[in-house]
């Protein structure tokens, strides 16, 4: 069976209330491997980590959304930093980023907090998972100063042109996160994946959004993950045993601490 490894699903949201057992089982009985859980904020933790106790094929991470960045930011990510400082073993920085798509009240708020987490990233040598929407000049303006360091990560849920593409794989350290996005219709991902080495390249479902076709449209879950390596395979014209075994090896790269337990 191939193997392959979600690197983005929060299957630990309420959408999944009524058969999140039947929806790992469904991802296990797919090929699906891992299960890597960005956190959304403070209010999530807790059920992220209970589902996490229970299944070995899960991973926590640990993050603050941009979206999430309101009046009481700080206050939400002193929250989140008790967590990182907990017994509790997280495997990633993330879901962290900029959101200007529904609201630019707190951009400015969005690219401190982001900062901050970066700095966590750094200081704990955990990949960092990035969230950006309508906000790609102001990312490349936070990151400009890490280009040289040791931060690493995935740009989620990437679906940008091929200048942007090049301008995050000079971050040497991250991928780029392909979702179902890259199976809808009249959209240029495709072409631009053309420019990108699939060594950059990770797999993600970002549950339970963005389904890929051809269930666009409804609840996304990790065992739909097969259909964006299909996808990717016609577009590297390989075997798709060949996309889940590249990036596969690309996302134990960036979660390096779960390599040993394969």
């Amino acid at each position: 069976m191939i193997a392959l490894i979600d690197t983005h699903t929060h299957l630990y949201t309420e959408e999944f209330d009524e058969d999140r057992e039947l929806a790992i089982i469904r991802a296990r009985e797919s090929g699906v491997s891992r299960l890597f859980m960005p956190n959304i904020d403070d209010t999530t933790v807790e059920a992220m980590l209970s589902l996490c106790e229970n299944h070995d094929e899960c991973y926590p991470l640990i993050g603050l959304h941009p979206t999430s960045v309101d009046e009481n930011w700080k206050q939400r990510l002193n929250v989140i930093r008790k967590w990182l400082d907990s017994a509790r073993r997280f495997y990633g920085i993330g879901e962290v980023g900029l959101d200007l798509y529904w609201d630019k009240t707190f951009r400015k708020e969005q690219m401190q907090a982001l900062e901050t987490q970066i700095q966590w990233a750094l200081e704990k040598d955990l990949p960092l998972i990035i969230h950006c929407r309508n906000a790609f000049t102001d990312l490349m303006t936070v990151f400009e100063p890490y280009k040289d360091t040791k931060l690493h990560g995935i740009f989620h849920c990437f679906s940008g042109t091929e200048e942007e593409a090049h301008k995050l794989l000079e971050y040497d350290g991250f991928m780029l996160g392909i979702n179902g996005v890259v199976t809808f219709k009249r959209n240029l991902l495709p072409e631009t994946l053309k420019t990108v080495p699939l060594n950059r390249i990770v797999l993600e479902t970002d549950s339970p959004y963005l389904a890929p076709v051809p269930y666009r449209g409804k609840r996304n879950e990790s065992a739909y993950l097969t259909k964006i390596a299909e996808k990717l395979a016609e577009i590297y014209d390989v075997p798709t045993a060949d996309i889940a075994y590249a990036t596969t090896k690309n996302a134990l790269k960036v979660f390096k601490k779960t390599a040993k337990n394969i």
